[in-house]
């Protein structure tokens, strides 16, 4: 799609009077305003000329150039004395030699502007590959570096947009790797709302006191008595076993035998307990009572580990996973039950052997796990006590691991883009230079411009125009005794004060075009931007058209800047800024740029409720949907049915547009009568409506279409009374025929001109 060919000013945003931040956005070399009285039209000039939010080209500034802005302040300021006006400069052609020399180095600045241009072109995109570099860096930091973010969010505040966590990478002084397990625990320790302090682990003896107690040497032995009474002999031949059943029976029974056998029932012997205590000697007796308090201690010791190791899950820290320590301690507990039982079995069958399970070892295990999970609690609990420092140590680190990550990444960044600023550098040294050298033509070509130059042409050009305008009576000259000032005078010779306000504004209208095809000071020529709010108010027609015809000649003096000519005499308006509220003055001046797309902009100017706006008058092309066009914001009735016709998909809306604009332009402007239209097109051009087909009879649709739109034309507005062609109801075919009327009638110019074909 084509776009609008930028200027010195590309943009403007308004905000004063009536406009509330109102950018002007796609100005080119000539922009037309067109708004009612009171809009904001002279805002719009007063801002241009103040640079108040004004958006200069690169490399351009309001230095560069003359902003001339012909408003009612410029009236008044030029004229207020009509005996002094400054003198205006034309730049002639009196010095031959001088006239060739500045166009020599006024070619030379050309090209060295160009060269400029260029490098300012190159510098830009130097500049965007920085930024497309600076975006690439963003987004590869961000996408490998999405995971340890998330984890770690609460650490990133600031952080959490590409721009600032790339800023914070690159600001990275000490990138360092961290095993992210440890960082981990202290985050999740430093940013919990909730976190608090735990209790450690409390650990119990790998060798508790039972370890130590007579007793447990003698489980894995058998406890017998080596008594040689006859009774300790008999039971000896029965066996161990009969003598630890002896020995449990007469312990569980003694007490309610009252001197019987509790089998037999027979009266003891009287010595029966004596026998009996005397088959147990001294030590065995003395193996069972250790081996009962073996039994005590180990039952009230395993209790007590159990109870502390248990203790210890009453408040867990929520990160430590207490699982593999709750599976080692029930396997502690079952061991311990175990042993009990085998120890019980040993008290009650003392000649049984026994062994018991290894504990040592399980305790060994859970004091490892414990002192692990108490590292874990001295961790959080230390980040607790001082959590402030904790967080800050956190995102320390996080931030030093992510840098360390992505140190190549950061090394890439930073050859890439030393390499463009080096390149930056030198671009800037060649346009500084460029520059130098642009200001020494400049000086050189105003040095010459002083031999060439001279007020009289002005006068001379004034007064000329004064006289072929009609405005009689007064003339300018210049003034006795005062360098380079002209007065109005009358034809007496005295100074002219009572103009009328169209004199006074013709005056100062053609004053303002000398001024910016010269220069006031006789010396430096820059180029203009030039900028014309109403200037027909209070004149005549015949003021209006000569006003028309010098304004169109400067927008053809703006236009020729486009090409390498910059002879000063067709090339030193660089932009121009058109306000009116005058349709005759707009129509004047735009007819010939509607069509030019590339260099002219229109824009409509509304103010409703005290709010000023500003609208581009541009829309998407009927003929090329992939292109823009502009259009005019100021349409006669007659063009607004073209522009209407061109919009229309539905037949019988169109035929009735078609009507007016046939009734309006043969009859109406070219004077034709209804019946004289068709005999011309119907009969003189028939055959033009006529398709021939070999050997079969002429295709006579076009004609038929072409005699029911001419019959239309004479018909009242209600379609229902004139002639159309029922089964043609494509609109297109209606338009076909309408264009071969044009043609067929001389006419096909005025079809392209209204059509935008021209």
């Amino acid at each position: 799609m084509q776009k609008k060919n930028p200027s010195a000013i590309t943009s403007i945003t308004l905000d004063r009077a009536t406009f509330s931040k109102v950018p002007v956005n796609e100005l080119t070399l000539i922009n037309f305003f067109y708004g009612s009285n009171g809009t904001g039209k002279s805002t719009i000039a007063h801002v241009i000329e103040e640079n108040d939010g004004v958006v200069w080209a690169d490399g351009s500034s309001a230095d560069d150039y003359d902003v001339l802005v012909y408003d009612q302040n410029y009236i008044n300021r030029s004229l207020a004395n009509y005996g002094e006006l400054p003198g205006v400069f034309i730049f002639g052609e009196e010095d031959i030699e001088a006239k060739k020399r500045i166009e020599q180095l006024t070619d030379e600045k050309r090209i060295m502007s160009e060269k400029r241009t260029a490098l300012l072109e190159k510098y830009n995109m130097k500049i965007a590959e920085i930024d497309t570099a600076l975006i690439d860096f963003q987004n590869v930091c961000f996408s490998k570096t999405a995971d340890i973010r998330k984890r770690f969010e609460k650490a990133m505040v600031g952080k959490k947009q590409k721009k600032s966590f790339a800023e914070a990478v690159l600001g990275e002084a000490s990138p360092a790797g961290y095993d992210l397990s440890v960082t981990e625990r202290l985050y999740d320790a430093a940013f919990d709302d909730n976190a608090k302090a735990y209790p450690e682990f409390e650990k119990v003896g790998t060798a508790p006191t039972y370890g130590k107690l007579p007793g447990k040497d003698i489980l894995d032995k058998m406890i017998v008595s080596s008594s040689d009474t006859p009774f300790a002999k008999f039971m000896k031949a029965l066996g161990s076993t009969a003598s630890d059943w002896v020995r449990t029976g007469h312990t569980h029974y003694s007490a309610a035998a009252e001197g019987r056998c509790p089998y037999c029932q027979q009266q003891l012997p009287p010595r029966f307990e004596e026998d009996i205590a005397m088959c147990f000697d001294a030590q065995y007796q003395q193996d069972i009572r250790d081996l009962r308090q073996f039994c005590d201690v180990y039952e009230r010791e395993t209790s007590e580990t159990v109870r502390v190791l248990r203790s210890n899950m009453s408040d867990v820290m929520t990160s430590i996973d207490i699982k593999p320590y709750q599976d080692k301690l029930a396997l502690l507990e079952s061991s311990f039950e175990i042993n009990r039982q085998r120890i019980a079995e040993k008290i009650k069958e003392p000649t049984k052997t026994v062994s018991l399970e290894d504990t040592d070892s399980l305790l060994l295990e859970i004091g490892t796990m414990i002192d692990d999970i108490n590292r874990s609690i001295k961790l959080n609990n230390n980040v607790v006590a001082e959590k402030r420092s904790s967080k800050q140590k956190c995102k320390i680190e996080i931030m030093q691991h992510l840098a360390f990550m992505l140190a190549d990444d950061v090394e890439k960044y930073h050859d890439e883009t030393d390499r463009l600023k080096k390149e930056l550098e030198d671009i800037t040294v060649h346009g500084r230079q460029l520059r130098r050298d642009i200001n020494a033509l400049s000086a050189e070509i105003s040095e010459l411009n002083k031999r060439n130059v001279n007020t009289a042409a002005a006068i001379e050009s004034i007064n000329r125009m004064l006289k072929g305008s009609g405005f009689q009576g007064f003339s300018l000259r210049a003034k006795r005794n005062s360098a380079n000032a002209y007065e109005v005078i009358r034809e007496d010779g005295s100074a002219a004060e009572d103009l009328s306000e169209g004199e006074r504004n013709f005056i100062a209208f053609l004053y303002f075009c000398h001024q910016v095809r010269g220069s006031m000071n006789g010396s430096e020529l820059k180029e203009k931007i030039v900028v014309i709010d109403d200037p027909v108010s209070g004149m005549d027609n015949t003021a209006l058209f000569l006003v028309s015809a010098m304004v169109r000649e400067m927008i053809g003096v703006c236009l020729s800047s486009k090409s390498a000519d910059t002879k000063v005499s067709g090339s030193y308006i660089k932009q121009m800024f058109i306000l009116t509220h005058n349709v005759n003055f707009h129509r004047e001046i735009t007819y010939k740029q509607v069509g030019c797309y590339d260099h002219a902009s229109f824009y409509m100017i509304r103010k409703n409720d005290n709010i000023s706006t500003i609208k581009l008058c541009k829309r998407q092309s009927p003929e090329m949907p992939s292109e823009e066009e502009n259009y005019d914001p100021v349409r006669s009735s007659y063009a607004a049915l073209w522009d209407e016709l061109r919009e229309i998909r539905s037949t019988i809306p169109a035929l009735n547009v078609m009507r007016r604009i046939l009734e309006y332009y043969f009859l109406q402007l070219c004077g034709y009568e209804g019946s004289e239209l068709r005999e011309m097109v119907l009969k003189e051009k028939r055959e033009k409506f006529i398709t021939a087909n070999e050997g079969q009879q002429p295709d006579m649709t076009n004609y038929q279409l072409a005699l029911s739109l001419l019959a239309f034309i004479s018909a009242p507005n209600d379609i229902g009374s004139a002639d159309y062609v029922e089964s043609h109801d494509d609109v297109e075919a209606y338009k076909r025929v309408f264009e071969m009327i044009f043609e067929a009638s001389g006419h096909s110019r005025h079809y392209r001109k209204m059509t935008g074909r021209a």
